[in-house]
């Protein structure tokens, strides 16, 4: 998984706290982190075709939450920037070299699934599900729990020199 990632959630936290009445441009939003900013608008614009941030452009533009936290989940986070597609992709490895040709299957079928991919494919639906399962919302509570000065520091930083 790319940084971008971490940085798309961090953004959309900072942007819950600073309020739904105020847009925030990528450059802000990278300068909170010190983050490149052309590579956080590209995380940002991604962000906003899935339909998780709203922007605008002009002098009162930037990036907006387009739904409550608690209706974007952590993958729709990591799809939006990943994409749909599995972590691990199987070649069928075992189907060359000296192991390949007869008896590496059933007598003139298909060869059984490899192991390796049943297990990684079981262990990629566990991790969408855990994520699919945690809202952005719950994450903000917990990190309001370790922080709880976050929001109002956020707010002030963004309200000053924004």
């Amino acid at each position: 998984m790319n940084e971008g990632v971490e940085w798309a959630l961090h953004s959309c936290l900072n942007l819950a706290w600073i309020g739904p009445g105020r847009a925030v441009t990528a450059a802000r939003l990278a300068a909170y982190h010190e983050l490149p900013a052309a590579y956080l608008n590209k995380q940002l614009q991604a962000l906003v075709r899935a339909g998780i941030l709203t922007s605008a452009s002009g002098p009162r533009g930037g990036f907006r939450l387009a739904r409550g936290l608690d209706r974007i989940t952590l993958m729709d986070v990591v799809a939006a920037l990943e994409g749909p597609e599995e972590a691990f992709r199987c070649t069928e490895i075992r189907q060359q070299g000296p192991g390949a040709g007869p008896g590496s299957g059933p007598a003139g079928g298909r060869a059984p699934e490899c192991a390796i991919a049943g297990a990684m494919g079981r262990a990629d639906l566990a991790w969408r599900r855990e994520l699919a399962a945690q809202t952005l919302d719950s994450v903000r509570e917990r990190a309001e729990q370790q922080a709880p000065d976050a929001p109002d520091r956020i707010r002030r930083w963004f309200a000053n020199g924004a």
